[in-house]
């Protein structure tokens, strides 16, 4: 009689275990993410989990990377659609503020920050890498629109880095639910912001 082949233990794809943690986050929150829960929700042991990603500090690394590659996917189209530069702005803006507190991948980012201190040069640059993709394109963006005679004639890169810089100190205050910074009355600042920086009449 012919033995049974045995039963080879395939790990999942890699992007498999990359939703799990992301989903894992959006429902319990970092506190909620272990090596132990994610390999039973994928069907790996930590052990094996381990084997790929080496520490936990190189998941959440890798599940920020694959979220950013999903929003510079969505970036790219709003910013290449048929719409005017301001248009363009504010579809930016819209995509860059989190939806609110908790906010699984603002969550994420403030973990990742906060682990950056202690982090290999190689772990800082890949998180530079996300910064720079970030603000390339709204360098890009702003310059056309001074092009266009949309927005006022400023250093498109040096009020690139201001407006991020004003997008960053609010998008944590409202990923993290401090009162009186919710999504709305942000976007309402940060507009009114550009309306007077970028928007408003020529001075």
């Amino acid at each position: 009689m012919t033995p049974a082949p045995r039963r080879r233990n395939i790990a999942p794809p890699r992007e498999s275990v990359l939703v799990a943690a992301m989903a894992t986050i959006a429902e319990r929150g970092l506190d909620g993410l272990t090596m132990a829960g994610l390999g039973r929700e994928v069907g790996m042991s930590s052990g094996h989990l381990l084997y790929y990603f080496r520490t936990k500090d190189e998941l959440l690394l890798q599940t920020l990377e694959w979220s950013e590659g999903r929003l510079g996917t969505e970036r790219s189209a709003l910013l290449s659609r048929q719409a005017t530069a301001a248009e363009r702005l504010d579809a930016y803006v819209d995509l860059y503020v989190p939806d609110g507190p908790r906010d699984p991948h603002w969550t994420l980012w403030l973990e990742v920050w906060n682990r950056s201190q202690n982090a290999e040069a190689d772990a800082r640059a890949r998180q530079a890498a996300i910064e720079g993709a970030w603000h390339r394109d709204l360098v890009a963006l702003i310059a056309e629109g001074i092009s266009r005679g949309e927005f006022h004639a400023v250093d498109p890169d040096r009020f690139a880095a201001r407006l991020r810089a004003l997008l960053d100190g609010f998008s944590v205050h409202v990923a993290v639910g401090i009162p009186g910074t919710g999504r709305p009355q942000v976007l309402a600042h940060v507009r009114e912001f550009l309306d007077e920086t970028l928007l408003g009449p020529a001075r």
